[in-house]
C-alpha cells in the first residue's frame, strides 16, 4: 500500500497532461507566490466621462459589461494583474470572481476588490485557479454577507506546474474560450438578424409571395379578442389551503415562463382538482398562448401541456380558422417592445385582460401567416442549435479543466 506521502504527491499530478511534461506540481499559499493589495473608494471621483474604468463587483460579475468611470486612477492596475471580488451577498455569484487586466493605464481598483500581482505563476494560469475557487466559497455561510479578509485570501492554496506547462495549458484554454466566444457571437448574430427581420416583416417592408409567385392581399387588422375563441386570465387557489396544491394539474408561474422560452413543457408547481374548483383558475388546453400581464409584462409562450395559470397571465385560445398559432406568438413576441404604451397610469406597470384583448393584430391571409411563422421558426432552430453547441462546449471545457488542473 502506498505511503501517505506518496498518496499526497500523486494528488499533485493532473489526470490529463500535454506531451513532454511530467513530475509533481508544486504547492504554495497564494501569499508566497504573489503580492496582494486592497482597492480604494472612488465615490467622489465617479464621472460619466472619466478616463479610467472602475473595477468593482458589478464590473467583474457582469464580465465587464457594466462600467463606471473615474477621473483618477486611485488604485492602479497593470497588465496581467488580477482583480478578485472580496464581498458578496449570501449565496451570491460574485464572491472570488476574478478579472484579468488586459492593458496598462486603463483600470482603477475599487474598495472591496483585491488586487493580485503574480510573482511565480503566469497570470492567465493563476486566474483559472482563483476564479470562484472552492476555498473562497466556503467562507459564504449562506446567511450573512461574505467579506474576505486579506489574510484569508493569502492563505489560499495554489498548486502549479513549471512555467512552460502553465503557458501550454493557458494557451490551450484561451483557444477554447475563443471557440466558445465565436459560437456565442454566431448566436447573437442570428438573434440580431431575427430581430431585424421581424421589424421589417411586421412593418410590411418585406412580404412573402404565394405558390405562384404572386403578391398576397393586403393585411387586415383585428382586435386580439376577436381572433381568439377564448381569452381569459387565470386564478390562484388560496395559498394557505394545503389541499389545493401538489395535485395533478400543472400550475404555471411567471418564473416558469421566463425560464422556458417559447414552449412550456413543465411547471414547478401543481394544484389539485379541489384547488381548481375553488378558484378562478381553469384548464388551458395544449397549444394555447400564455401572455404575461404582471411582472415580466408582455412575455409570451405556447403551452405544450394542459395547465392552469395565475391571474398574472391571460390565456389565449386562437381561432385556428383565422389565425396561425405560431404567427400570433411571433407577433406578440415582437409587440412586447410596444406594450408599455398600454400600461395603466398609476399602476405598478401591469396590464389587464381588457387592454390585452383590445390589442390590434395584423392578420395576413392564412397561408402568408404560415410562411412568416415558418421563416421565423427556422431562424429560432438555428439559434437553439447554436445554444446547444455553446452548452456542449462549456461542458466539455469544464470536464477538461478538471483533468488539466490538480
Amino acid at each position: 500500500m502506498p505511503s501517505k506521502a506518496v498518496q499526497l504527491e500523486t494528488k499533485k499530478i493532473p489526470k490529463l497532461r500535454f506531451p513532454g511534461f511530467s513530475g509533481v506540481w508544486e504547492e504554495n499559499k497564494l501569499g508566497e507566490v504573489s503580492k496582494f493589495w486592497n482597492g480604494k473608494a472612488h465615490e467622489q471621483d465617479i464621472s460619466e466621462y472619466g478616463k479610467y474604468i472602475v473595477v468593482n463587483s458589478k464590473f467583474i460579475s457582469q464580465n465587464g459589461e457594466v462600467k463606471k468611470y473615474s477621473d483618477k486612477q486611485i488604485s492602479s492596475l497593470k497588465k496581467d494583474d488580477i482583480a478578485i471580488v472580496m464581498s458578496d451577498i449570501p449565496n451570491g455569484k460574485a464572491i472570488s470572481k476574478c478579472f484579468l487586466v488586459n492593458e496598462d493605464n486603463t483600470y482603477t481598483l475599487n474598495q472591496r476588490i483585491g488586487g493580485i500581482k503574480s510573482k511565480e505563476i503566469v497570470s492567465p494560469f493563476l486566474i483559472r485557479i482563483l476564479n470562484r475557487n472552492k476555498y473562497f466559497l466556503k467562507f459564504d455561510n449562506g446567511v450573512s454577507q461574505t467579506n474576505l479578509r486579506k489574510d484569508e485570501v493569502l492563505r489560499c492554496p495554489v498548486i502549479f506546474p513549471s512555467i512552460p506547462e502553465q503557458q501550454k495549458i493557458s494557451d490551450f484554454l484561451r483557444s477554447t474560450d475563443a471557440w466558445i466566444e465565436n459560437l456565442q457571437a454566431q448566436k447573437e448574430s442570428f438573434e440580431s438578424y431575427k430581430k431585424g427581420m421581424m421589424q421589417k416583416i411586421f412593418a410590411q417592408e418585406i412580404r412573402f409571395k404565394d405558390e405562384d409567385g404572386k403578391e398576397f392581399p393586403k393585411w387586415e387588422e383585428k382586435k386580439l379578442g376577436e381572433i381568439c375563441d377564448k381569452a381569459k386570465s387565470g386564478g390562484t387557489p388560496t395559498s394557505t389551503k394545503k389541499e389545493y396544491y401538489d395535485g395533478s394539474i400543472p400550475f404555471l408561474s411567471i418564473a416558469d415562463m421566463t425560464k422556458s422560452g417559447k414552449y412550456i413543457l413543465q411547471t414547478e408547481k401543481s394544484i389539485s382538482e379541489e384547488g381548481l374548483k375553488n378558484s378562478s383558475a381553469w384548464i388551458v388546453p395544449k397549444g394555447s398562448l400564455i401572455y404575461s400581464m404582471y411582472a415580466s409584462v408582455g412575455f409570451v409562450a405556447i403551452n405544450q401541456i394542459p395547465l392552469a395559470t395565475s391571474q398574472a397571465m391571460i390565456n389565449l385560445i386562437p381561432n385556428s380558422k383565422i389565425i396561425n398559432l405560431e404567427y400570433l406568438y411571433y407577433y406578440l413576441f415582437f409587440y412586447k417592445k410596444l406594450v408599455h404604451s398600454f400600461i395603466e397610469t398609476g399602476t405598478q406597470g401591469n396590464l389587464n385582460a381588457k387592454i390585452v384583448k383590445n390589442f390590434f393584430v395584423p392578420v395576413p391571409l392564412f397561408l402568408e401567416q404560415q410562411k412568416i411563422a415558418g421563416f421565423l421558426t427556422s431562424i429560432d432552430k438555428i439559434i437553439e442549435s447554436k445554444q446547444q453547441q455553446i452548452v456542449q462546449a462549456e461542458q466539455w471545457k469544464r470536464g477538461l479543466m478538471q483533468g488539466l488542473f490538480v
